[in-house]
């Protein structure tokens, strides 16, 4: 109890807006490459998520791709792409890596969305004389934005949990105080800059949440009443005499 205690403390020391990397610093290095990363890796998966729904064609591909880039390990991939690009390209290799890590999650979302849709929905829509683009665009893309979404933030949080690595090839992020404190055995720092990462995880999930219970289209909230049927004539009670 007494860590967390001093972690709190670190995390709020005055202390902590001083030195070469400031803890506002770091969070804004750590925001930018998860939003930089995942901003990448959805204009590479949403067309092609897009594309797979939408012709069903190319699924079986994406499934084992995807699949394929969950399992490489995330250091071992940065460390890699660093060696490979070289020291002056490691800003761009991390991100790289980054990248790979999050286009599973959205392309899944991307695709998936749009198979979720009910067939019949899109056979009417091609009975009204409507395109494949008109399809794509009025039909398939919004009803199926909320499990796009849901792609999203599940790779935005692997990768604002996975960027405290970046501080392992010099790049800080909240991670670097990570590394930092183990050496010195300054665990309120390694605990301080962890809870500082679960925050933005949370505030992140808490933000995609709301907008996925916003994405969802008007049409398929709205409850169809029943046409009320005309009261009954009321029965002629008979009366014996």
């Amino acid at each position: 109890m007494n860590l967390f205690v001093e972690a709190f403390a670190w995390i709020f020391s005055p202390e902590r807006l001083e030195g070469t990397l400031t803890l506002p610093m770091a969070i804004a290095q750590h925001l930018a490459f998860t939003f930089g990363s995942v901003a990448i890796a959805a204009i590479i998966a949403i067309p092609l998520g897009w594309l797979i729904g939408h012709t069903g064609r190319g699924r079986e591909i994406a499934v084992f791709l995807s699949g394929a880039a969950r399992a490489l390990p995330a250091l071992g991939l940065v460390v890699l792409l660093v060696m490979l690009a070289g020291v002056n390209l490691k800003t761009e290799a991390a991100v790289t890596a980054f990248v790979v890590l999050a286009i599973p999650s959205i392309l899944a979302g991307a695709y998936s969305g749009i198979e979720a849709i009910d067939r019949t929905v899109i056979d009417a829509g091609r009975a009204m004389g409507m395109t494949e683009w008109q399809i794509l665009f009025r039909i398939e893309m919004p009803l199926g934005l909320s499990l796009l979404i849901g792609g999203l933030r599940s790779a935005t949080l692997q990768v604002v949990a996975t960027v405290t690595i970046a501080a392992y090839v010099g790049l800080g992020g909240l991670g670097f105080f990570m590394i930092q404190g183990l050496p010195t055995r300054n665990f309120a720092e390694v605990l301080g800059a962890a809870i500082v990462v679960v925050a933005l995880a949370l505030v992140l999930d808490g933000a995609f949440a709301l907008l996925a219970r916003f994405a969802v289209p008007r049409t398929t909230n709205r409850r169809i009443r029943p046409r009320q049927s005309e009261p009954a004539a009321t029965p002629v009670l008979q009366t014996s005499h």
